[in-house]
């Protein structure tokens, strides 16, 4: 259940008070954030305002009869600002209804009459489908260990000296100029494939034949012993580049582990 400083903000907007009322009240008990809304024009302002002071919106309900501007057009102008979920709240059931708020930018529709617990519980499964979404990038990113550097969406590594490492370490700047650059290393697609594995789960052990299924695939024909000259070259292209040749550890008789730091 969300809460604290982690809790979900949610946006709710429907033009019958009690409504509106009965949705707050039940995701504020569910540990929720909620900001409400009676009509297209006051829901605007609210995320306008949202956005204005770092606020994020982090789920949407949405009424699709509304007077004035209806559900679908303040989807469409919802989605110039938000990129979160949004589900339609609706006693419609026609397919073109469906496909028009899909066309607006809907995620998923829930029709009246509906239970406040199966809500809640596809509410909960769209915040954690994009809580997935976002590890997926932030694995897809940058990832610092000490001196080494590695861009998993460009899929290179770098390795800054010592003498830089503690100058980031110590917030001294020192003279410009006088860092070196960092080294980007040289590596073949499977050897970065296989430092992507490790770095991901540090700590964790592979055993050489999940590291070759991993990285040759599951199908991939031949003997998983070559993993231990993938994982030396590795080694020896860190070293060379300042890095040590401990960025990768045998754990003897399992396989290897990522314990740079």
């Amino acid at each position: 259940m969300p809460n604290g400083r982690n809790a979900k903000r949610l946006l709710i907007v429907d033009d019958e008070p009690a409504i509106v009322h009965m949705l707050d009240g039940y995701f504020r008990m569910q540990g929720y954030e909620t900001v409400c809304a009676h009509a297209a024009q006051e829901a605007l302002a609210a995320v306008n305002d949202a956005v204005a002071h770092g606020r994020s919106i982090d789920l949407a309900l949405l009424d699709v009869n509304m007077p004035g501007m209806d559900g679908f057009e303040l989807c469409r102008r919802l989605r110039e600002a938000l990129s979160c979920p949004i589900i339609f709240l609706t006693a419609r059931i026609e397919d073109t209804d469906q496909l028009d708020g899909f066309a607006a930018g809907a995620d998923d529709y829930v029709l009246k009459p509906f239970s406040l617990d199966v809500l809640g519980g596809r509410v909960r499964a769209h915040l954690a489908r994009e809580e997935r979404r976002s590890v997926e990038v932030r694995e897809r990113s940058t990832r610092v260990f000490s001196t080494i550097t590695i861009d998993f969406a460009k899929r290179t590594v770098t390795v800054a000296s010592a003498t830089a490492a503690a100058l980031d370490e110590s917030g001294s700047m020192g003279e410009p100029g006088s860092t070196p650059s960092p080294t980007p290393l040289d590596l073949t697609r499977t050897e970065f494939d296989i430092i992507a594995l490790l770095s991901k789960n540090p700590g964790r052990v592979y055993d050489r034949t999940q590291i070759y299924e991993r990285v040759w695939n599951w199908d991939a024909t031949g003997d998983p012993a070559i993993v231990r000259e993938h994982v030396r070259r590795i080694r020896n292209k860190f070293a060379a580049a300042g890095a040590g040749d401990d960025v990768i550890e045998t754990v003897w008789g399992v396989g290897y582990r990522w314990v740079a730091r």
